[in-house]
């Protein structure tokens, strides 16, 4: 089969590698699309893991192959797939913190190699305990673009969810891409009043048709400005960081109120330090708080979000390429032009 060989050094190659055999208990997917993710990009441009690997994890397609002793699945079967599912039995799960959880930090879907996702490639092998709790079957009428978004809306809702939020309150997104757009949706649910920021346009544009109620340029005194007029001069009650500029983290904590909430969803890196006056958080009584991957308990809700339509996640979608021109496509996520958003590999599509 084909597959994105991350190769070390930034470079990634398509190649023939063998399809995965599978196990008792386990799928073989054939993959339809696969969203290109931040945290892979991070991965990749910045070398943050040896290779060779075959990254991609927001993966949707159509199971070829059934192991021994599985009988919930069949050929044909049109699925979604988590990469990573906790045991559910030790301490950090006990607690909710399933991110934490020993299990839960092993990759269970692979195309070769290390296991790292494998969605950039035309067959995943998915293992017996994700294919135990972490598989939804993707309902008729339901694309493959479509489906391959449950896995981000339930990160995204799974921040939400730390948050607290409460209708009527004022809140502040930086950023508007993919990510940041679907925290908007999400928090227009609730009824709190949005405001966000983004350097791009045609993202401020989204922005307010899915719920803010402006999406303001932060390089400019407006946004700030804004968000003062729009709470009596206190501040935002809660800044969900969902891009990580540098500066931005220092900004959350100027334009927030004494005893806000703030988010951080995209500092994924290890190379990324960010410094902070200590009064800010301790004299102004505010709570930093960080949100990473995906909630097991939210799997179900986070799929309905996304199969009913409810999230319109598929207009995000602006980029659609051939695995053959995947180093295009990461190009793209990396340095997005003035209309680019979502880029989604179509594993089994020809140039």
């Amino acid at each position: 089969m084909k597959a994105a060989v991350y190769l070390g050094n930034s470079r990634v190659e398509v190649q023939n590698v063998p399809t995965p055999e599978i196990g008792a208990g386990e799928l073989l997917v054939r993959v339809e699309s696969c969203g290109v993710c931040h945290t892979d990009l991070k991965k990749i441009e910045h070398n943050l893991l040896p290779g060779p690997r075959i990254f991609g994890h927001e993966t949707a397609g159509v199971v070829a192959a059934v192991g021994e002793g599985l009988t919930r699945f069949a050929p044909g079967d049109r699925v979604i797939a988590f990469h990573h599912v906790p045991c559910s039995d030790c301490f950090y799960c006990s607690r909710r913190l399933y991110a934490q959880c020993p299990v839960y930090k092993k990759v269970g879907i692979t195309a070769g190699f290390e296991p790292a996702g494998g969605g950039f490639a035309q067959y995943v092998r998915v293992m017996d305990w994700i294919v135990e709790r972490g598989v939804e079957v993707i309902p008729e009428g339901v694309s493959f673009d479509q489906a391959c978004w449950v896995e981000p809306v339930n990160t995204c809702l799974k921040g939400v969810e730390l948050l607290g939020l409460q209708r009527g309150d004022t809140v502040a997104i930086l950023g508007q891409g993919p990510i940041g757009l679907i925290f908007t949706m999400l928090v227009k649910r609730i009824g709190a009043a949005i405001i966000t920021t983004d350097t791009i346009e045609h993202r401020r544009v989204l922005s307010e048709r899915f719920g803010a109620l402006k999406s303001l340029d932060p390089r400019g005194a407006e946004f700030e400005t804004a968000l003062k007029r729009a709470t009596e001069n206190r501040g935002a009650d809660t800044v969900i960081v969902a891009t990580n500029a540098p500066g931005l983290v220092d900004q959350a904590l100027r334009i927030s109120r004494p005893g806000a909430k703030i988010l951080l969803f995209a500092q994924t890196s290890v190379k990324e330090r960010v410094e902070i006056s200590g009064a800010d958080i301790c004299v102004g009584e505010r709570v930093l708080l960080g949100s990473y991957s995906a909630d097991v308990e939210l799997q179900g809700e986070s799929a309905r979000l996304v199969f009913s339509g409810d999230l319109p996640v598929e207009e995000l979608i602006s980029d659609r390429v051939p695995l053959s021109a995947i180093e295009q496509g990461i190009a793209t996520a990396l340095h997005p032009t003035a209309r680019s958003l979502k880029v989604v590999v179509h594993p089994q599509e020809r140039n």
